[in-house]
């Protein structure tokens, strides 16, 4: 029986993996191009967006936990999730080794005494 996967229990290592073997068991790496799959983000990105269009900000907190809708918010984060995946598996850039030298990088720009509860970008701090 296949163990259920949580964010608790699975690496991004384990999710580049499955993503990977997904594609090369349909043969799919002759389309995906860096181009082709940014373009597949942008696009899964908006249909995630799609869900909360015209809605406030607190409506759209409504939105994204009610019952109805939970669901096929979660398949469009997947998709977002899995393409940003494919993108780092194709690139070979280490994801991890990504997001530490960015989060590092937005420390610098934007550092706790100056945008805590600021909505600014770091050159308006």
């Amino acid at each position: 029986m296949k163990r259920k996967t949580t964010d608790s229990t699975a690496t991004v290592a384990e999710l580049k993996s499955r993503v990977l073997a997904f594609s090369t068991e349909r043969d799919w790496a002759q389309f995906h191009a860096p181009k082709n799959i940014s373009m597949a983000l942008a696009a899964e990105s908006g249909e995630l967006m799609e869900h909360f269009l015209w809605a406030s900000p607190e409506e759209s907190l409504v939105i994204a936990r009610s019952k109805a809708k939970r669901g096929d918010i979660a398949d469009e984060l997947a998709d977002v999730v899995i393409y940003a995946l494919e993108f780092a598996n194709v690139t070979g850039i280490d994801l991890a080794a990504a997001i530490d030298r960015k989060m590092q990088a937005n420390a610098r720009k934007y550092p706790v005494a100056k945008s805590r509860g600021r909505s600014a970008k770091y050159n308006e701090l």
